[in-house]
């Protein structure tokens, strides 16, 4: 007579440890896949640092250029010579207000990305050179001491003599060399640095999954009729989570 294999008897501490670290073990796997996902890259702060101070001391030059004397000359008017002399806004206004231009665009680059930042840097990469080539063609120029000279004497044939022009006008055009590196950085370098816009944007942070949301996975859908819930009380589980 062959002998029976003495009955199973089921624990039920060890059911339950076991059902714990079937639910554990998605959570546990999460943050594994999270760490091993590639970090975002930091954002370039150093050619962005770059690009504002290109942008401020440029602007800055210019508009200071601007308000000193450019040129110098004389002009004779009957038994006397008159001194005429021009500053840079008299000689042309275009290089303070291509200054303008550049340091709002560079404003304007935080308010921006992707093609509408590049679009930016070239329209300071524009203002720069602009005021740069006026610049340097009224530092050689006598238009505006003529033109001075003409209104002083009441003569509109009447041109100005022993001409000296100041440095200045080439620092102006220093300012906006410096206006056309600041937009050289933003089409070059403007899709690594952060805008004003991602202060609004949701957060992506890492998503943690509790021990009680993973029992609740693995648990299926709730009760839905007096049975099953009389089983999930059995079990230990709160049918009204």
């Amino acid at each position: 007579m062959t002998a029976l294999p003495p009955p199973r008897t089921e624990d039920p501490a060890a059911e339950t440890a076991e059902a714990a670290a079937a639910a554990d073990a998605p959570a546990a796997a999460e943050p594994a896949a999270d760490a091993a996902a590639p970090a975002q890259p930091s954002p370039d702060r150093r050619s962005l640092g770059l690009m504002l101070l290109f942008a401020v001391v440029g602007a800055a030059v210019v508009l200071l250029s601007v308000g000193q004397t450019w040129a110098r000359g004389s002009v004779a008017f009957q038994d006397s010579t008159l001194h005429i002399s021009a500053s840079g806004s008299q000689t042309t206004g275009v290089p303070s207000a291509l200054a303008l231009v550049g340091l709002a665009a560079a404003v304007a680059v935080f308010a921006v990305r992707g093609f509408g930042r590049r679009l930016v840097g070239a329209l300071l990469a524009l203002a720069g050179a602009g005021a740069a080539a006026v610049s340097i063609g009224a530092a050689t120029g006598s238009a505006a001491l003529d033109h001075r000279a003409a209104a002083a004497v009441g003569l509109s044939q009447a041109t100005v003599g022993q001409v000296s022009h100041a440095a200045w006008p080439w620092l102006a055009a220093l300012g906006g060399v410096l206006l056309l590196l600041a937009g050289v950085l933003v089409i070059t370098r403007g899709r690594d640095w952060p805008g004003m816009s991602s202060r609004y944007e949701a957060p992506t942070g890492r998503r943690v999954v509790g021990p009680g949301a993973a029992a609740k996975r693995t648990a299926g859908t709730q009760p839905s009729s007096p049975n099953d819930l009389w089983k999930a009380l059995d079990r230990g589980e709160d049918p009204t989570a």
